[in-house]
């Protein structure tokens, strides 16, 4: 596969999702719910979460939308907060929510970056916490370019964050990969014009991802090779 750069979804692309994430929304519920079981339950229900199992749903919201699409979907079942306040409550706690690489993140992109590729985040999580998260890491200074729903590009399955990378770095699309967990991220990709890779590191399988994408990988440590491999 021959490329010039790669844009990467950070849930459950840079960072398994179950392993980062559902502490999170558990802890998220019950502050919203405000000790109330139904209402935990109920909110568990909208965001795809079982809190018995403390696991998502393949199809959960808080997987493929945006933090302000999650708020809205969570403001009737508050009495506290307004949507303003839910998405601030969430962005506030993500900041804090302790992130598993997929794989060792830092070696894998200063790889990358050596081999010639420019390299961009785009995400529909916030863009501050998204800034918090590859610090975290070690790893905010491997990318040029980051977008979270937030930063004025929109947020996936439109193309309007890839398309900002287009432009930030002048690279063809056709020579850029999105690299995604999710249908949202590779659909945004063949949107954008692009090369679709997906990964297992997130909820969705193999067949969830076959129509969107031009290769699927257990993980993204497996980029290197595809990078050898003429398509």
């Amino acid at each position: 596969m021959q490329l010039d750069g790669l844009i990467f979804d950070k849930d459950g692309t840079l960072f398994n999702f179950s392993a980062s994430w559902e502490a999170w929304a558990q802890a998220l519920i019950l502050e919203l719910a405000e000790g109330d079981l139904a209402r935990a339950g109920a909110m568990g229900q909208v965001l795809g979460f079982d809190s018995e199992s403390r696991s998502f749903r393949t199809d959960a919201i808080a997987i493929t939308h945006t933090v302000d699409e999650i708020a809205a979907a969570l403001e009737p079942l508050q009495t506290r907060l307004a949507r303003d306040g839910i998405v601030a409550r969430m962005n506030s706690g993500a900041e804090q929510a302790p992130m598993a690489e997929a794989v060792p993140l830092l070696p894998l992109l200063e790889g990358l970056r050596g081999a010639g590729l420019r390299l961009g985040l785009a995400t529909n999580d916030a863009e501050v916490p998204a800034r918090a998260h590859l610090g975290q890491a070690g790893i905010l200074e491997q990318f040029e370019f980051i977008a979270g729903f937030d930063s004025g590009h929109g947020g996936k399955p439109a193309p309007g964050q890839l398309l900002a990378f287009v432009r930030a770095t002048g690279l063809a699309p056709e020579r850029i990969a999105m690299v995604g967990d999710s249908a949202h991220d590779l659909e945004a990709g063949r949107r954008a014009g692009m090369r679709t890779i997906g990964v297992l590191t997130g909820l969705a399988s193999a067949a969830d991802l076959a129509d969107l994408a031009d290769v699927i990988v257990p993980d993204i440590g497996h980029i290197p090779l595809l990078l050898l491999t003429p398509r």
